[in-house]
């Protein structure tokens, strides 16, 4: 498929395309409206590593990171959430307010970003500094346990060393006090002195007890705490309306390819020859006219668009066999409401004002309609010529408002048509009518429908098959054809018929050939364009 075929698909079907786009992108707009706002709260936190001596720098950024990682983790555990909960009595389970916060870890470093999604705004806020908090205290207590043991036993022996210098300082004063207690003073001045001793190396030991815990405990710290949010983070109205748009319009787009995959009707001349096999010898556009004697479009319009599509197929009919002469060409279709009569209608114009004598006969004695396109009696005709010995008109034959064109109607309408047209009359008739005049187009019911084309084809020179643009399907036409051709008939092409205006057969298929006086050679030019010889002026050129 080219590129000209998918933009004339995606023209063909820009109704659906935008349907699609508005419908997905209003009920985005009308959901994204009607949505309760939710907004975000972020505070972030930052993590050091307690120092160690022993661990070097780019160790210790390792360290902190998978440390950061391992706060992230906690931050969602329960204790945390349930801490919160408590603090700001909440009407919230843990699990509920899980739900609501997001950990994210900044690439690289030890920070931690904290987010909580609410949908009101200054709780959103309250939450979040409330969380970071909770986890710090709680941290803070889960480290400094570590040591609370050793803290407290050493405490509890300071004190007793307290209360034991103290006691010991008494009794030395006491013993000084009293003469001959030499003795006893020194051993209570040996005692305190080692009390005392005692004292300084548990208050030391201590003392380093704080140092290190204060050097190994991690650090938590609130690096930007939360803001009450101003604008809500979902739903976005506008984003969520443009990537509706865009998924509808792309749905849209692949359901028209898919239609268009789907359908095998013949829809421009390329479907036409890939199916059957046969030349397209016209494009005709899609019309709708209420009143038959306005389809005959070469008289009514004869400088219109429709016009000059019949004029280009009767050319092109012209040319289809130079070496054979084509007299008799016989115009039908696989079904019905393909538009046949009114192309064989406008062809035998066409080839009248070319200059041609041409008879059309009317042999749709199913339901026959050029009467009333060219506005003639059809109180006689093809019936009354066939029941007459020799096959003679006497007076069937009638001449229309187009000079040089004679229809032969149908006439009363026969119980036995198939039978009629089949018959050595009507071979007869035929002949005679290719020796006076310089064409005979025969107007038949559809192949599908009836048996008459089968007996009809036969006798004429050439066979058109008219074939509605999107209409026909490929079986169908592929049976009509088969069916013809297994008779004898020999196929000029097709007309293809009711195509669509900027459709893949009208613009880009609409030519046509005409005669190069100077060149002696077919040319081929689009409708509308001028020829640039003389050959506008030659009986095979266009004319009105």
């Amino acid at each position: 498929m080219e590129l000209r075929q998918y933009g004339a698909i995606l023209l063909k079907w820009l109704w659906l395309i935008v349907l699609g786009t508005l419908l997905a992108g209003g009920t985005a707009f009308i959901v994204s409206r009607t949505m309760t706002p939710v907004y975000q709260a972020s505070t972030t936190l930052m993590v050091s590593q307690g120092s160690n001596p022993t661990i070097s720098d780019y160790t210790s950024i390792l360290t902190s990171q998978q440390l950061a990682k391992t706060y992230g983790e906690l931050l969602k555990k329960r204790p945390v959430l349930e801490g919160v909960v408590d603090e700001l009595n909440l009407s919230l389970t843990a699990e509920q307010l899980g739900r609501l916060e997001t950990v994210q870890l900044v690439r690289d470093t030890t920070l931690i970003m904290l987010q909580i999604e609410n949908e009101n705004p200054e709780l959103a806020a309250r939450i979040a500094n409330t969380l970071a908090k909770t986890f710090i205290a709680q941290n803070q207590e889960n480290q400094t346990s570590r040591y609370a043991s050793s803290k407290d036993n050493l405490l509890r022996q300071l004190k007793q060393l307290e209360s034991d210098i103290a006691t010991t300082q008494t009794a030395l004063d006491k013993a000084r006090g009293a003469p001959g207690n030499g003795a006893e003073v020194t051993r209570l001045e040996t005692s305190l002195a080692q009390s005392r001793s005692s004292y300084s190396n548990l208050l030391k030991s201590y003392e380093d007890i704080r140092i290190a815990e204060a050097k190994s405990i991690d650090n938590v710290i609130v690096a930007e705490p939360a803001e009450v949010p101003t604008r809500p983070v979902r739903p976005n109205v506008l984003m969520n309306t443009l990537l509706a748009a865009v998924v509808g319009a792309m749905l849209a787009v692949g359901v028209a390819f898919l239609i268009e995959y789907l359908d095998d009707s013949i829809r421009s001349p390329d479907d036409a020859d890939n199916a059957l096999h046969l030349p397209t010898l016209g494009t005709i556009m899609r019309t709708s006219v209420p009143h038959p004697p306005d389809r005959l479009f070469v008289q009514t319009s004869p400088r219109s668009p429709m016009a000059e599509s019949y004029r280009a197929l009767r050319t092109n009919v012209q040319f289809s066999n130079v070496d054979t002469p084509t007299k008799a060409i016989l115009v039908t279709s696989a079904n019905p409401t393909e538009g046949k009569s009114t192309t064989a209608a406008n062809l035998a114009a066409a080839m009248a004002q070319g200059g041609l004598r041409v008879v059309l006969v009317d042999g749709d004695m199913r339901r026959p309609s050029q009467h009333q396109i060219f506005e003639v009696t059809n109180d006689y005709g093809l019936t009354n010529a066939l029941l007459q010995d020799g096959a003679e008109l006497n007076g069937s034959l009638q001449q229309t408002k187009i000079e040089n064109l004679f229809l032969l109607p149908t006439g009363p309408i026969p119980p036995n048509p198939s039978e009629l047209l089949g018959s050595q009359r009507m071979r007869r008739l035929i002949t005679a009518l290719k020796e006076q005049f310089d064409a005979v187009i025969i107007d038949s019911p559809p192949v599908l429908a009836v048996t008459d084309p089968a007996v009809l084809a036969p006798q004429a020179d050439g066979v058109i098959l008219v074939v509605g643009a999107g209409e026909t399907r490929r079986g169908a036409a592929q049976r009509a054809v088969t069916h013809l051709t297994q008779v004898g008939a020999r196929f000029l092409g097709v007309a293809l018929n009711k195509i669509s205006r900027g459709g893949r057969g009208y613009g880009y298929y609409y030519y046509y050939y005409y005669y190069d006086s100077a060149t002696g050679q077919k040319r081929r030019r689009s409708a509308g364009s001028k020829p640039t010889s003389p050959a506008q002026n030659s009986p095979v050129a266009d004319s009105n």
